[in-house]
């Protein structure tokens, strides 16, 4: 009987297990955008990228080979399930290395690789031996059209980093955001080097656009794509906690007390809450605490 008992409660480890190996989603996975012809998404742990696939060639964003040096190199074998034509253009969505670096196998085959004019400078400065540089740059607009495709690339200023761009797809109404605003989810390590007065204004201009769907650079809660609503929060979002914060700092409580006692209770349901806090916090103070 003890022997039935034991073999019984390790069944059930093991099925307990596998279960929950189960629930842990891939580490790679390409998905066709619905409603689409030709958008997809390629999801690198918790990072995105879009590519566009025409009879001309395809257009590809952010290698996010950052957390996986092998991801650009995946990112690439899924293009060549879906099309054999070469990959003529990859877009970066800003100069972050988490979104951008491992370029090298897309840079080898050919790609031209375009950004702001902004993320070329940083990277050029920084000389990371994982990230290739940009070939072609602009300031506030860029227009590039392949095989019956049109793609926008709009500099919206200053918000997550000074190069980030957002990209359009007019015919399908999709716009790829990285970083900058999110599908659902809290900020978090991205508020460290960013300029919140700025944000607020370039979320606007988001939110002016014509579009309504969001592919995001991080996942949505169950990988949803985002909305207008989802622009309309964090957007809100960034003015609670400023608002916050700033009643605090005049008081004289930035850096630590402000830290402590910031709630942001209104979205408190956001994933990510709780790690994001401090973050979003921090960068507040130092705002409206030390005008920085």
């Amino acid at each position: 009987m003890q022997r039935l008992l034991s073999a019984t409660l390790g069944l059930a480890a093991v099925l307990v297990a596998s279960s929950a190996g189960a629930q842990q989603p891939p580490p790679f996975a390409t998905t066709k955008v619905e409603g689409t012809e030709n958008v997809y998404i390629f999801r690198a742990l918790g990072a995105q990228a879009m590519f566009v696939v025409t009879p001309e060639g395809v257009i590809a964003t952010d290698p996010i080979s950052y957390a996986r040096r092998d991801a650009s190199t995946v990112y690439l074998q899924e293009i060549r399930k879906i099309t054999d034509k070469p990959v003529k253009y990859v877009v970066y969505s800003h100069h972050h290395y988490d979104h951008i670096a491992g370029g090298k196998p897309f840079k080898d085959q050919g790609a031209v690789f375009v950004s702001h004019q902004r993320a070329k400078e940083r990277l050029v400065a920084l000389a990371d031996p994982h990230t290739t540089i940009p070939d072609e740059t602009f300031k506030n607009l860029r227009t590039i059209k392949l095989g019956g495709t049109t793609l926008e690339l709009r500099y919206l200023g200053l918000n997550h980093s000074d190069s980030t761009i957002v990209m359009r797809l007019p015919k399908e109404k999709i716009i790829f955001a990285v970083d900058f605003v999110s599908a659902g989810t809290m900020p978090a390590r991205g508020m460290i080097d960013s300029y919140p007065i700025e944000w607020e204004a370039s979320l606007k201009r988001l939110l002016a656009m014509d579009w309504d769907r969001m592919i995001p650079g991080h996942p949505g809660p169950g990988g949803r794509l985002g909305t207008k609503k989802d622009v309309q929060d964090y957007l809100a979002l960034l003015q609670d906690a400023s608002a916050e914060i700033k009643a605090l700092a005049l008081e004289g409580k930035c850096w630590d007390t402000a830290e402590k006692e910031m709630k942001l209770e209104k979205w408190k349901s956001f994933p990510g809450f709780e790690a994001g806090l401090p973050f979003v916090a921090r960068r507040y103070c130092g705002l409206w605490g030390r005008g920085t």
